[in-house]
């Protein structure tokens, strides 16, 4: 999927799960901090937002980050295949990531698959969600540094880091040659996706 489908794609998510929620653009404004002007363009798939802004948006509708790259129509397939799965690039930092986990199967896993560049950086002014969702950063290629509130932890491959997602988080790749990692995201009973 090129750029303009997957941020269309984006678009149609982050507007259906608005509606779902029964909130206004000024409402996901307020909750999520971002700028009504803002959340229209992406909801028009007329902005390239960052990692950073769609973790904001994520927040603001109660909900992780890699749903925001689900389909929006949910076909209830237990396959994903990897021709199908959605592929984003940041634009802020060059991370690519790819969701990995079939799009509206009912299940509280999602799996992401990240390739950080090097010399990257990407913080998140995370905050919790109810019910909580859950992490596992595991490292497949290369080392990261990764900040969950005040801890700061250096992982190299084979490495894996369970957290809640409910403070700041920082990843980084100090290195020369990019990261790959997976991340098992696991959303607390009751959290729709």
């Amino acid at each position: 999927m090129n750029e303009a489908g997957i941020n269309n794609q984006i678009a149609e998510r982050v507007h259906k799960l608005r509606v779902q929620r029964g909130l206004s653009l000024d409402g996901l404004a307020e909750r999520s901090g971002v700028s009504r002007s803002m959340i229209s363009l992406v909801e028009r798939g007329e902005a390239n937002p960052t990692a950073v802004f769609l973790e904001k948006l994520a927040g603001g509708l109660n909900t992780s980050l890699a749903a925001l790259f689900e389909s929006p129509a949910g076909v209830a397939e237990p396959v994903a295949r990897k021709a199908d799965q959605a592929v984003w690039r940041d634009p802020g930092s060059g991370y690519v990531r790819r969701n990995v986990s079939p799009s509206g199967h009912p299940t509280p896993i999602q799996l992401v698959e990240v390739v950080f560049p090097p010399g990257a950086h990407v913080a998140y002014e995370t905050g919790g969600r109810q019910p909580a969702i859950y992490q596992q950063v595991w490292v497949l290629e290369g080392m990261i540094q990764v900040t969950v509130g005040d801890q700061r932890y250096e992982l190299d491959a084979g490495d894996c880091l369970a957290f809640v997602l409910d403070r700041p988080t920082a990843f980084s790749n100090h290195s020369s040659s990019p990261a790959r990692y997976m991340v098992a995201i696991v959303a607390g009973s009751g959290l729709t996706r």
